[in-house]
C-alpha cells in the first residue's frame, strides 16, 4: 500500500520508519521545506529521532503528498486545523487514522472530529494508540496497541508486526478520549516525581486518575470498557512511569519549582497535557462531571497554586465510598 504520514515529530517519524519497514511505500510530510529537504538527504530525523535511518520505501517531503491509500496524522491537535485545511484541496480523501492524542482548545473536538470538520464528514476515521513509546517502539521492542474506528480491519492489517500488535475497536470516542486525558494525568505523575512522592502516592493518582478519565469518557458516550484497555489504562501507565514522556517530564519540573512559562520556553516538542487540562476542564463543566485531580492541576498550571496545596486539596475532600467513585 501508499500510505502518507502527516506530522514529522518523534511518534510520526516512528510510525513512517515502521510501516516502511512492514512492506508499505510511505511518504512522510514535513511542514519546513528545508527540514524535509535535510532528511530525505541524510535519511535521519535528527531532531526528534537521532540514530533511526529511514528505509529505502520511505520519502520525505513537504510539498503534495500525491495518492495514498491510507493518510495518517501525526500533527498536534492543536495545530490539526491550520495544516489540513492547508492541504484540503490536494490532500486525497482516503481512510485517515489518527496518531494525535488532544482535545482541541476553541471547539472541544477530538482529533478525528476535527479532521472530519475540515476535510468533510464523509472520510472515514480511526485512531491508533496504546502504550507508545515513540523509541521503543523504533527498537522493534513489542508493544500492543488499538486501532479504534471505521476501516479498524484494514488498518490493523497495515500496521500490525510481529512487535507491534494491533487489536481493533468500535469505540472511537473512547480511544480518542483515552489517549487525551492520560497527558493530564501524565503531568499530575510527573509532579509527584519532582517533589519525590512515593509510589503509594504514584499508585494512586493512577487508580483514581482511570476514574475520572472513565467518569467523563461516559458521560460523552465511550464504552467503560475501553478505559480498562489499551487505550486506557495501558497508556496511561506508560505515560505516568516513563521517563521519556514529554508530559510526565514537564510535571516532574513543575514538581521541582520550575515555572510552567519557563518549562514551554524551553521545549523543542509539545507536551499535549497542556492544552488538554484545560479544555477538559471546560467539556467537564459543561457535562457537569466531577474531575478533581484536573481541577487541581489546572490550579496549579495555571492560577498560581503551589503543588503541595493541590495535592492537600485533594486529599482533605470530603470522605466518600469508593464504589461512589
Amino acid at each position: 500500500m501508499r500510505i502518507a504520514v502527516i506530522g514529522s515529530g518523534a511518534w510520526g517519524t516512528t510510525m513512517a520508519i515502521h510501516l516502511a519497514e512492514t512492506g508499505h511505500d510511505v511518504v512522510l510530510w514535513a511542514r519546513d521545506a528545508e527540514r524535509a529537504a535535510h532528511m530525505q538527504e541524510c535519511r535521519e530525523n535528527e531532531r526528534y529521532l537521532k540514530s533511526f535511518r529511514f528505509p529505502d520505501r520511505m520519502t520525505v517531503t513537504a510539498g503534495d503528498v500525491g495518492t495514498a491509500e491510507i493518510i495518517v496524522g501525526g500533527v498536534p491537535t492543536q495545530y490539526m486545523r491550520d495544516v489540513f485545511g492547508g492541504m484540503r484541496d490536494t490532500l486525497v480523501r482516503a481512510p485517515f487514522v489518527s496518531l494525535s492524542k488532544g482535545i482541541e482548545l476553541k471547539t472541544g473536538l477530538l482529533p478525528t472530529q476535527i479532521y472530519n470538520e475540515v476535510m468533510g464528514a464523509e472520510v472515514p476515521t480511526a485512531v491508533l494508540t496504546g502504550p507508545c513509546i515513540a523509541r521503543e517502539v523504533a527498537l522493534h521492542e513489542p508493544t500492543a496497541v488499538v486501532v479504534a474506528g471505521d476501516e479498524a480491519t484494514m488498518l490493523q492489517r497495515a500496521f500490525n508486526s510481529p512487535t507491534f500488535r494491533v487489536y481493533t475497536s468500535v469505540d472511537r470516542v473512547g480511544a480518542e478520549l483515552g489517549a487525551a486525558l492520560k497527558n493530564i494525568m501524565g503531568i499530575a505523575a510527573g509532579i509527584i516525581d519532582g517533589m519525590e512522592l512515593g509510589d503509594n502516592t504514584k499508585a494512586t493518582l493512577l487508580t483514581r486518575g482511570i476514574v475520572e478519565i472513565s467518569r467523563l469518557g461516559v458521560q460523552l458516550g465511550a464504552q467503560i470498557s475501553t478505559f480498562n484497555g489499551l487505550a486506557g489504562f495501558g497508556d496511561l501507565f506508560t505515560t505516568c512511569v516513563s521517563p521519556h514522556g514529554r508530559n510526565r517530564g514537564l510535571g516532574e519540573r513543575i514538581g521541582r519549582g520550575d515555572s510552567l512559562e519557563t518549562i514551554l520556553s524551553e521545549m523543542n516538542s509539545v507536551a499535549e497535557g497542556v492544552p488538554t487540562t484545560k479544555a477538559v476542564l471546560e467539556l467537564a463543566k459543561k457535562h457537569g462531571c466531577e474531575m478533581p485531580i484536573t481541577e487541581a492541576l489546572y490550579a496549579t498550571l495555571f492560577e498560581g497554586v503551589p503543588a503541595s496545596d493541590s495535592i492537600r486539596r485533594l486529599m482533605t475532600r470530603d470522605p466518600r465510598t469508593e464504589a461512589g467513585r
